[in-house]
């Protein structure tokens, strides 16, 4: 089964790394910019088609508004970069926000932050790739229909990519996601340069479109139209996600790390405002008309209208004289907004590991696959993002909704955190040179709390009724993660030493040994001796009388072979074989509590996968169930049939010099087979060819 599974496997994710090898796979600043800046770098391409759509709300009226709602999420965006630089030199050892908050407020605001990084980091991959199939759909019409089985196939392929470690997938990604940057920041330039240098008027295909308000919103003013303008805002905040993903990931940066992750964070927000702020400018010197109901709000469009992104229709506009313009950033959009997953990909196994380490997770999480990547983190991340998109429909502005509360949950505790980090540093630090950088780092973190705190409030005050079901998440998560705490702190206690309790170890009065038998055979024999041979007080062989004839037969040979350990026959009228000898287990444990009962099950191991089809499991029943009983060991006896051991065909062979004298060539002996413990693929026997 193993060789059957191995050779795909290491097709598919390559061969296995030796675990010194760790520091081969850590990350240069080249490489590490398109790892965990994707998705930071990847919102600006749907981030200000939010606020239009938003704002669409109140009609033409209102579009106006955007470029200054553009420049105060720009504000707040540089104001989390810096204040996620200080993080990073004050936490590098990559727990991120949810180190920052356990350190400073405690356990519990640890797991909010974890649980609210979690939900995002599933989100991430959930919005990306139906933002990035979307963007596809819009340049290439003929894949209408079919977003949702588009959408999971890239997060398949996504997964198999980061199966293969976080150097390979970062490798693989660095194209595109600078390709993405050159195409944006590219037509940025150049439509700046046709309007203002060569006069060129640019036209958006919806420019020519009338964009009439919702009923009942028209002609907004007051305090509807300060709301309104806040969920724009909070809208386009959309653009702050993965910002945090850096701080998250600093182990993974080559050394000097800290220093390295500040200066990719840095590098990040500044080409992220750049190009957001170039998107708003465009789409307001274009005309781009969004509407959250095209049929009925774009007066003038034709019948079946198909309202493209607005990114995709500032690039057709600024390149209307090169259509390659137009399909190249189409392409790498589309590209970057899939590969913008890839950041929760990197980040959501790192913080699975760290809170498995902790214990609230499953210690499955904590440990590094072949490819010394987390792959059981990155393969739950994929199911659990495949979820949400089939529950969605790949609807991403759906999904968006969802998105920014567990985002500016994080940063709020994480600035929280870091102000008290500082502050209590000052209480000692004398230092006058290093009490100013504390002082400003303070004062950083200070301006980052107060931003993210007001779009917080924003987000939860004009988007409650979509945010609900990402605040219950992280409640459930919540939850579960304590439950998963007391258990393995309930475990832990159990498990403790006996010089750990102050307890003497109480050993056993006697052992009761009980082989089980079906027929004699050689899977039995083996029991039978291996049984004896640990000395037990009582050792009795037992068999279930399903069948009285077979029953007799076995106790007729029994004595024929006159085997020294008593047979007891145990009688089960309803032809049943777990239930009668965890009967009788149960009672010689009530008789004497004080000893131990060792059940011997003898089964025979056979060589593939599809020979266990062939033998019912009544034997690994009876064992689940045995070990759930007090006082009672479980010792599986096997006996490795040929095809088990795959033994090779006996081989002639001649001793030295017996050619020469002319002697007869000699069969080489088959190894004898070992008792030993059950190994991989071991089957229990059928019910009548066995013990049970």
């Amino acid at each position: 089964m193993s060789k059957l599974t191995d050779v795909p496997k290491r097709i598919l994710i390559g061969r296995a790394l030796r675990s010194d090898k760790l520091g081969e796979t850590l990350l240069p600043k080249r490489i590490a910019l398109p790892v965990f800046a994707s998705d930071a770098l990847s919102s600006v391409a749907y981030a200000p088609e939010e606020i239009l759509l938003t704002l669409s709300v109140a009609g033409v009226s209102a579009i106006h508004f955007s470029w200054q709602i553009g420049v105060v999420v720009a504000i707040v965006m540089l104001a989390v970069v810096a204040s996620y630089r200080q993080n990073v030199h004050a936490y590098p050892s990559g727990g991120g926000d949810y180190e920052v908050a356990t350190v400073n407020h405690g356990n519990n605001s640890g797991l909010v932050v974890a649980s609210a990084l979690m939900v995002d980091y599933v989100l991430t991959v959930a919005v990306s790739t139906t933002s990035g199939v979307a963007n596809v759909v819009s340049a290439v019409p003929a894949l209408r229909g079919h977003e949702v089985g588009l959408s999971l196939a890239v997060v398949v392929i996504l997964m198999g990519m980061n199966l293969r470690g976080v150097r390979e997938s970062g490798t693989a990604f660095a194209i595109p996601t600078y390709a993405f940057m050159a195409g944006v920041l590219g037509m940025t330039v150049w439509g700046i340069f046709r309007h203002l240098v060569l006069g060129v008027d640019m036209h958006a295909e919806s420019s020519a479109f009338h964009l009439h308000a919702e009923p009942g919103e028209s002609g907004l003013a007051g305090f509807a139209l300060i709301f309104l303008l806040l969920r724009a805002f909070s809208s386009g905040c959309a653009a702050l996600t993965g910002v945090e993903a850096i701080s998250n990931g600093v182990p993974a940066f080559r050394k000097p790390k800290s220093r390295n992750a500040a200066n990719t964070l840095l590098l990040m927000g500044s080409i992220a405002v750049t190009m957001f702020m170039g998107i708003i400018y465009l789409a307001s010197m274009t005309g781009v008309r969004m509407a959250d109901d095209p049929a009925t709000q774009l007066v003038g469009a034709p019948d079946n209208y198909h309202q493209k992104t607005a990114l995709a229709q500032i690039s057709e506009a600024v390149f209307s004289d090169f259509k390659p313009g137009f399909f190249f950033v189409a392409a790498v959009t589309g590209l970057i907004l899939v590969l913008a997953a890839n950041t929760a990909f990197n980040g959501f196994p790192v913080l699975g590991s760290i809170l498995a380490q902790d214990r609230y997770l499953p210690r499955q999480l904590h440990t590094r696959g072949d490819r010394l990547a987390f792959s059981n983190g990155i393969i739950l991340l994929a199911g659990i993002a495949m979820v949400f998109i089939i529950a969605y429909g790949a609807e991403p502005t759906r999904l968006i909704q969802l998105y920014i509360v567990g985002v500016f949950v994080s940063f709020n505790m994480s600035q929280s955190g870091m102000i008290r980090h500082w502050t209590r540093l000052l209480r000692t630090e004398t230092d006058p040179k290093k009490r100013a950088h504390m002082i400003r780092s303070r004062v950083i973190n200070s301006f980052g709390l107060v931003m993210t705190a007001l779009v917080l409030i924003v987000v939860l005050a004009t988007k409650f009724t979509h945010a609900w079901v990402a605040i219950m998440l992280m409640v459930v998560l919540f939850v579960m993660m304590k439950a998963i705490r007391r258990h393995y702190d309930g475990v832990s206690m159990e498990l403790a030493s006996a010089e750990e309790l102050g307890e003497e170890a109480v050993l056993p009065s006697r052992v009761h040994s009980i082989v089980l038998v079906s027929k004699l055979h050689k899977p039995t024999l083996r029991a039978l001796a291996y049984a004896r041979l640990s000395r037990s007080g009582v050792l009795e062989a037992v068999t279930v009388n399903v069948d009285p004839p077979d029953t007799k037969a076995l106790q007729a040979e029994w004595h024929e072979r006159d085997i020294e350990v008593p047979l007891k026959v145990l009688d089960s009228p309803y032809r049943e074989i777990t239930r009668p000898i965890l009967e009788y287990v149960k009672n010689l444990r009530r008789s004497s509590p004080r000893d131990v009962v060792t059940v011997y099950i003898p089964e025979y191991v056979v060589g593939h996968w599809y020979e266990q089809l062939l033998h019912n499991q009544s034997a690994l029943r009876l064992k689940g169930r045995l070990l759930f009983t007090p006082g009672v060991m479980v010792v599986s006896v096997p006996w490795q049939l040929e095809s088990s051991e795959r033994r090779k065909q006996v081989r002639e062979w001649s001793a030295p010099g017996s050619v020469r004298r002319g002697e007869p060539r000699r069969q080489q002996r088959k190894p004898e087979a070992a008792v030993s413990g059950p190994a991989k693929g071991t089957g229990p026997i059928d019910a009548k060819d066995s013990s049970t």
